[in-house]
């Protein structure tokens, strides 16, 4: 059973529970319904990481303070989204460091492989600005095909909008975004939380 944004409306629910199954597919959910589930995040009123330990520094301050907030700032109304949704992707993808590199040859803070900076109008996709300009849009255009549904968006951005249409606009059974998914949900809705209450 997998819920990624249940648990987050209902203030009540706010930890994800998760387990690999032995067919090897990872199920998450606000809800341990099976006795398989562990404690994967617990969000509290103390500033959490998705695994739970107690940030400090960076992670524990509101978006308007972090790196970059201007660039995202911008990025967020030429398209749209909510700064603190970027901020989260930033954070999961990058933790912020601009000349950041996957072993997939993803790049930059939002960590673009590079068709997809090109395809958004990025050449430099270790300029913090270019980057979050193509990967908001990217994300922006994701949520279109989505119909708004910001877990197949994210699934889209970490997995490729393929995978999600091959597996019946479904979340795919990716260990990888399985886990990415949740993770930026809670931290934007903890961002969110946190720029409300400043």
């Amino acid at each position: 059973m997998l819920a990624c944004l249940a648990w987050a409306v209902n203030a009540q629910a706010n930890s994800i529970f998760g387990f690999t199954d032995d067919d090897g597919v990872e199920h998450l959910s606000n809800v341990p319904d099976d006795h398989r589930y562990r404690l994967v995040w617990r969000d509290s009123a103390e500033a959490r990481t998705p695994l739970g330990r107690p940030t400090k520094g960076l992670l524990a301050l509101p978006p308007d303070s972090r790196p970059f907030h201007a660039e995202i700032y911008r990025a967020s109304q030429d398209t749209g989204l909510d700064a603190a949704l970027l901020h989260a992707v930033v954070t999961v993808e990058s933790g912020y460091n601009q000349a950041a590199i996957s072993p997939k040859g993803a790049r930059g803070l939002m960590q673009l492989m590079p068709a997809t900076a090109r395809r958004y109008g990025s050449s430099n996709p270790h300029d913090p600005a270019e980057n979050l300009r193509a990967g908001a849009r990217y994300l922006r255009d994701l949520l279109a095909l989505f119909d708004n549904n910001l877990e197949l968006a994210l699934a889209a951005y970490n997995a490729g909008e393929n995978a999600v249409l091959r597996y019946g606009r479904k979340l795919p059974p990716y260990a990888e975004t399985r886990r990415y998914v949740p993770m930026v949900v809670a931290h934007y809705h903890q961002l969110r939380r946190r720029s409300a209450s400043n």
